[in-house]
């Protein structure tokens, strides 16, 4: 499954929709240095939670990761509604709306 990015704002916060299938499945945000994962909008349940270096946004040289944890959350959460940290995922993603 490859879930779509689409970047909604860059900076302060940094954050994201996720789509499958052209259905939202999640919204990512990074503010004041904490980082999380709704599922499946705004308005939903808090699957993934992190405190990234990055304040309002990633540091280049994170931005990878989490997001890659943002993914597999959600493909987990959509798979058997549970969510369990591990090693950092080989997921595939791409971000829209990045210059």
């Amino acid at each position: 499954m490859m879930i779509k990015l689409v970047l909604t704002c860059s900076a302060c916060p940094e954050q994201y929709d996720a789509f499958l299938n052209g259905a939202q499945v999640g919204y990512l945000r990074l503010r004041h240095g904490a980082f999380r994962v709704d599922f499946p909008d705004h308005n939903g349940e808090t699957i993934y939670e992190a405190s990234p270096q990055g304040d309002g946004c990633f540091d280049e040289d994170e931005r990878d990761y989490y997001l890659r944890f943002a993914v597999d959350a959600i493909l987990k959460r959509l798979a058997v509604g549970k969510y369990e940290k591990q090693e950092a995922p080989d997921v595939q993603y791409e971000i829209e709306g990045r210059s």
